[in-house]
């Protein structure tokens, strides 16, 4: 890797990572049902967390925002769900306006229906707990 003029004097993109993204190619050429699950996860983890009282930022992506306001508060509820076994990342200012901190949930296709209930389950007995179901939630500035 010293002597390799590729490695050393360019940006090129690791051998692992190209070989990861080629991997995900094929499998989405050959398991197009793949994306179709992760649609549907996305579809219904967005319109159960809205009916628990969450507001997700409207969108089909599977990264599904949260705003939650204060930074501290994401922080605090990431590492309270994480404590339930949901990992989700709680990030604010300055990544995102200061007011609009979030936590971001990525669906994946590999979920299956039964774990889907048990974070939802987690997020509403940890949005009961830090009180913020029922609030009124900060608009996104942007």
């Amino acid at each position: 890797m010293q002597r390799s003029r590729t490695q050393l004097f360019s940006n090129a993109l690791p051998a692992t990572v190209a070989a990861s993204a080629l991997k995900a190619i094929e499998l989405l050429e050959t398991q197009p049902e793949l994306v179709e699950k992760q649609r549907e996860n996305t579809r219904y983890f967005r319109e159960r967390l809205t009916s628990l009282g969450f507001a997700p930022l409207e969108g089909p992506s599977a990264i599904v925002p949260i705003i939650v306001g204060d930074t501290a508060f994401a922080i605090a509820m990431s590492d309270r769900l994480l404590r339930e076994g949901i990992f989700v990342t709680g990030f604010g200012f300055p990544v995102v306006p200061e007011g609009t901190a979030r936590i971001r949930v990525q669906i994946s296709a590999a979920l299956e229906r039964e774990q889907l209930e048990r974070a939802l389950a987690a997020f509403e007995r940890v949005g009961r707990e830090l009180g913020i179901l029922g609030r009124q939630e900060v608009a996104p500035n942007g």
